[in-house]
């Protein structure tokens, strides 16, 4: 059987399979309401029902004892058939009555008065009754009483329906009530092809600036706009239904036939401006992802986690549309795996590893410092590049866990090599994230003092020039860590953003050339020119210059003449597990 979304899925507005579905404090309110009607009219038994076209189910009762049954058995089939209010005196003189099973048989119903469930679309959902084993009569007055109670329990349902189903802030039906719509299109056998698409175009961290700053009164004002451009700009038909999923993200869902699609969505709401208040508004970027499905073949769950993959990749690769791919999904799963098993890691200390990469003195030829770099031998997959699992660890606040436990482990490496009587520093790679915490160069100060060690003997390596110069807080975490002594390192200079000018409002000593500056230089003449003006404007700055990548004796003495302070590379030597350190240590200083 196919359903149209309007006959039952109509936004707003509460539907069968709502109040067929459990709720035990929805229930536990109406089972207050049929002791309030027994003891008001006076009548021993009283409940709740909901009909469909099959069956009718009490919801609440007091002191009636029938479940589901047929409604064909029903006597309250004629109250919603009658859309009017029923009383029987006497069930056994009626002949629509005489030879009903629940007459003749338990719970031997003798008097029945039934009033309909009315929602305010006019829908009649089902009845409020009273019954007696015996005969009596209701007089008008209270009928009119009965009337009046099943008002009171309509308007707890939509109350109910509203708080549940509906979002407060844009009005529009929630997540949950989408869940139950796609799960009433499923019950109902339906194999029609529907598309379910998500609209995701508000910055959510720049609107939780936004609160910060303002309160939350303009990203209310900013999600209420939306809800109400999203329909004039889209012009949703009579069978396309939209929805507020989560905060600044929307659901559509449509036949596939609409022209509705994610990527149509997606250009309509290009250029596009909310209001956020007082004559204020921001630019949205907006990006969409859909899914194509049948609800009689996947559940409602698996169709919007379906679509929400689809966003999520679109976000990702910073595209304004994707549909649904089994193989884009099953990578996406791959990592979420990967991320789960890197945390298990992290906090287990299996796995994961340092090893340690020598800074080489051009002038003096010896070891001037060490870079801890992190490795992880997973137990299935083997050994794993950084460049596989520190990506998806930036998605996370596990990189956070990550980078506290490379420090550790880095200090705990530093105390050894102190024993040894050896004092070369050694750096570690710290994201903006880490150092822009009001709270991180206290903690770092305090692990070094708890291991009695300098803080000049550990240093901070930071790529991400861009993020850093535009946060203040950034800054100011990178001056906190220098104040105290850390060294600071700007890694994998000349790629992306490198800007000289803007260097100066980091507070740097070191400045690590990247392999792709150097990499050219026992061969191209372009690249010998290069290297050696940014050397030469960098030493004028008064940075360490220190060239990464360096392989070949033609590189280092190029980079000796250009009058770079300290290499790295495989030259000199390759990333040294623990076990090989201490031996290369030992032959290098004698």
């Amino acid at each position: 059987m196919q359903m149209s979304i309007t006959n039952e899925l109509k936004p707003g507005c509460i539907t069968l399979q709502a109040l067929r579905n459990p709720d035990i404090c929805r229930d536990d309110v109406l089972s207050k309401f049929t002791d309030l009607v027994s003891k008001t009219l006076d009548v021993p038994s009283s409940f709740i029902s909901v009909l469909d076209d099959d069956f009718q189910y009490i919801k609440a009762a007091h002191n009636f004892n029938v479940g589901e049954t047929l409604r064909a058995d029903s006597l309250c089939q004629y109250v919603v058939e009658g859309d009017q209010p029923l009383v029987v005196p006497d069930t056994q003189l009626d002949a629509c009555f005489s030879v009903n099973p629940f007459v003749i048989g338990e719970p031997f119903v003798r008097f029945y008065a039934g009033v309909p469930l009315k929602s305010q679309e006019g829908l009649v959902l089902g009845t409020l009754c009273v019954v007696d084993s015996k005969p009596h009569t209701f007089s008008a007055e209270k009928l009119a009483t009965m009337t009046l109670l099943s008002q009171l329990v309509i308007s707890f349902l939509e109350a109910w329906h509203s708080v549940g189903f509906t979002d407060l802030v844009t009005g529009l039906p929630n997540r949950q009530q989408l869940i139950r719509d796609l799960q009433a299109l499923r019950n109902a056998g339906d194999n029609t092809r529907y598309r379910l698409v998500l609209i995701d175009c508000i910055d959510m961290p720049r609107a939780y600036e936004l609160a910060r700053s303002l309160g939350m009164a303009p990203v209310e004002g900013l999600l209420k706009d939306m809800a109400t451009l999203l329909p004039l700009r889209l012009r949703p038909g009579k069978n396309e239904l939209l929805y507020t999923v989560a905060t600044g993200r929307f659901a559509l869902l449509t036949h596939q036939e609409s022209p509705l699609c994610a990527e149509w969505v997606a250009r309509r709401m290009e250029g596009v401006r909310a209001e956020i208040g007082e004559g204020l508004s921001v630019d949205l970027a907006t990006h969409t992802g859909e899914t194509l499905f049948s609800p009689s073949e996947i559940s409602a769950q698996e169709a919007l986690r379906r679509a929400v993959s689809a966003l999520h990749e679109a976000i990702c690769r910073g595209i304004p549309c994707m549909n649904f791919s089994e193989e884009n999904d099953e990578r996406r799963t791959d990592d979420f795996t990967l991320v789960n098993d890197l945390a298990t890691a992290v906090r287990h200390n299996h796995g994961l590893y340092l090893v340690f990469q020598p800074k080489i003195c051009l002038s003096s030829g010896l070891p001037i410092g060490l870079e801890a770099l992190i490795r992880w031998r997973h137990p299935t997959r083997g050994e794993l590049s950084p460049s596989v699992f520190i990506p998806l660890a930036e998605q996370t606040t596990l990189l956070q866990e990550i980078t506290e436990w490379v420090i550790d482990k880095t200090i705990e490496r530093l105390k050894r090599l102190n024993g040894q009587g050896i004092q070369l520093p050694v750096t570690v790679n710290v994201s903006v994230r880490d150092f822009s915490q009001e709270s991180f160069a206290d903690r770092l100060e305090n692990k070094m003092i708890k291991a009695r060690l300098p803080t000049n003997l550990l240093g901070i390596e930071c790529l991400e020039t861009e993020r850093i110069i535009e946060s203040a807080a950034a800054i100011k975490g990178l001056e906190m860590l220098k104040l105290r002594g850390f060294g600071i390192a700007l890694d994998d200079f000349g790629t992306g953003y490198s800007n000289i000018s803007y260097l100066r409002k980091m507070p740097l000593d070191v400045v690590k050339l990247d392999r792709s500056i150097v990499g050219g230089l026992a061969t191209d003449t372009a690249s010998r020119i290069i290297t050696r003006s940014i050397i030469a404007m960098l030493k004028e700055l008064d940075y360490v210059v220190l060239a990464e990548g360096v392989e070949n004796i033609e590189t280092l003495e190029a980079l000796k003449e250009f009058g770079c302070d300290q290499a790295q590379g495989f030259f000199h030597s390759r990333p040294l597990p623990e076990s090989e350190l201490d031996n290369w240590l030992r032959w290098k200083l004698g």
